[in-house]
């Protein structure tokens, strides 16, 4: 992670293949049952948990091999998304796979804005836990942009009709401060992640 900049992302994929197939524009009841309201942290094998406030993108067309300049004809819109992450699960193997399996892991929503209502490129995102800011920044800052990440990922394998890709997060991840300073995500914590013109997505820890 660099100072201004965000993480790699991750891509999840094939939530929401069916809908978006068949050139139908999800709505709100679709985008309900991806989104965790509840995550039950009390019943993981983990205690370091983390957020992560991310720019999901969610594929339109098949893409592969797809150039930058036409990457964008294959975005079919946005989500707000949190890669909600059990630290030491991910550090118990060079796999991260493990810590960000949770169930309730990877929530988005509310809301899902298709490509031609907003700028993935330049949103205002932020992370707020029990109400106090944790991260505060703007897409724009992102290292590689939408269309770069597309075209990278379409290179190595076949990106599908709902498939999402997780853009990567701003600094002010737990993980991110001093040892002495980390104070993890625990049972009673609200979690509110938003983006601009995507909405706030919410959920509670227990």
């Amino acid at each position: 992670m660099t100072a201004n900049g965000f993480r790699a992302g991750l891509l999840v994929s094939a939530v929401l293949r069916w809908a978006a197939q068949q050139g139908y524009r999800p709505q709100k009841e679709l985008l309900d049952q991806l989104t965790a309201r509840i995550v039950r942290v009390s019943e993981e094998d983990a205690t370091r948990f983390d957020y992560e406030a991310e720019l999901v993108i969610v594929i339109g067309r098949t893409a592969r091999n797809v150039s930058e300049v036409d990457a964008p004809n294959y975005i079919f819109g946005y989500a707000t998304g949190n890669d909600f992450t059990a630290r030491d699960l991910q550090s118990r193997s060079t796999q991260w796979m493990l810590g960000k399996s949770l169930d309730g892991s990877a929530p988005i929503g509310p809301w899902l804005v298709t490509s031609d209502l907003a700028d993935g490129d330049n949103l205002k995102i932020e992370c707020k836990v029990n109400g106090q800011v944790r991260q505060s920044s703007n897409t724009s800052d992102m290292v590689f942009n939408c269309k770069q990440l597309v075209s990278y990922a379409s290179r190595y394998f076949t990106l599908k009709p709902g498939d999402l890709i997780f853009t990567g997060t701003p600094e002010g991840v737990i993980s991110g401060y001093a040892k002495e300073k980390q104070v993890w995500l625990k049972a009673g914590d609200t979690l509110v992640t938003s983006i601009e013109k995507l909405g706030d997505l919410e959920f509670k820890l227990t």
